[in-house]
């Protein structure tokens, strides 16, 4: 799917997920049909997902921690899709750098799911890790994330 200008536009527009397309369109000068049809085109071919995400922060007992996850297998694809898969994961990415994949989770610990239950419960399902390497968030800044739990 082509990305033009108007499509970048009103994605820039949905940053308030609830902006009704007639005010984008106004804004835009184009009609609300043509919003209407190009963000369902969007979000038909999976460039787009219009979603609550919360202050991880904000809400008690909750926590984010990124990990870099250093393989045995070359198969990157494959162990992401299956790490993408476990309870509290946000995100998985393929990187360069001394890891193979970086991975975002949500934990909370007021509902008994730590980091160590993480590991313990998740992670250890996934074979051919050689090693992860852990960074809690204590602290962000405009860090936002669906709520996966």
């Amino acid at each position: 799917m082509k990305i033009d200008e108007t499509n970048k536009a009103i994605i820039k527009q949905l940053r308030d997920g609830r902006k009704p397309f007639s005010a984008i369109a106004d804004e835009m000068a184009v009609t609300e049909n043509t919003v209407r049809s190009r963000v369902n085109k969007l979000i038909e071919e999976q460039v787009l997902e219009i979603t609550g995400l919360v202050d991880p922060s904000a809400i008690p007992g909750h926590q984010v921690c990124f990990m870099g996850v250093k393989l045995k297998t070359m198969d990157l694809s494959t162990k992401a899709q299956e790490i993408t898969a476990l309870k509290g994961v946000i995100s998985v990415s393929v990187v360069t750098g001394r890891y193979d994949l970086l991975v975002q989770v949500l934990l909370d610990h007021d509902e008994d799911y730590s980091l160590l239950d993480f590991f313990t419960k998740e992670l250890i399902e996934v074979d051919e890790i050689a090693n992860v390497e852990t960074f809690v968030v204590y602290q962000a800044y405009n860090l936002r994330v669906p709520y996966v739990l």
